[in-house]
């Protein structure tokens, strides 16, 4: 068993987005949460991100947000941050999770890189764990090309920058999906 924790501002539009998706795209050898760096207490998601994952087939209508902790970060095997900056305050936090902890914009890009056949094991969680290290060893090679792995925040703006952070996130994740799988 795997522990993922998604991280964003708030916790009620990016990080709840990336937590269902990754749940319906990850087996259930992984445990997917999330969080916020400034986490509104038990609100839910944001409704034009709620309509965005409901229209997905993805009822996040049970979910209430929370604010990130050290222990959180302490407990996960893997943190995925929507920006650079959620990864600065997660390590601001917990600065043991630098090997752990990576945005899910530069985790995707890089893990599209990995040559075919690199990722190993019988479950989501055993690739994770074969993935990530092989990913982030890539970093050096693609030094500036990383401008585009933040999520942009949709939180108060017009539906069309929810539907451009949701398209965001989908990518994200089905390119990290489609890793694990070659």
């Amino acid at each position: 068993m795997s522990q993922l924790l998604c991280v964003c501002t708030g916790n009620i539009c990016r990080s709840p987005a990336a937590e269902a998706l990754l749940r319906r795209a990850l087996d259930d050898s992984v445990v997917v949460s999330s969080a916020g760096t400034r986490g509104l207490p038990a609100a839910p998601v944001h409704e034009p991100m709620a309509r965005l994952l409901a229209a997905d087939g993805l009822d996040v209508s049970g979910f209430r947000s929370r604010a990130l902790t050290a222990r959180d970060v302490q407990s996960a095997d893997l943190v995925l941050t929507l920006t650079a900056e959620h990864r600065s305050r997660v390590l601001e936090l917990e600065p043991l999770a630098l090997r752990r902890t990576v945005s899910l914009g530069e985790l995707s890009r890089l893990a599209a890189e990995v040559p075919p056949g690199t990722i190993t094991g019988a479950t989501d969680a055993e690739r994770l764990r074969s993935l990530v290290p092989a990913a982030l060893a890539l970093r050096h090679r693609f030094l500036g090309a990383g401008a585009d792995d933040d999520v942009v925040d949709p939180y108060r703006l017009a539906d069309e920058v929810y539907a451009t952070s949701y398209a965001q996130i989908t990518h994200h994740v089905a390119r990290l999906a489609t890793a694990l799988r070659t």
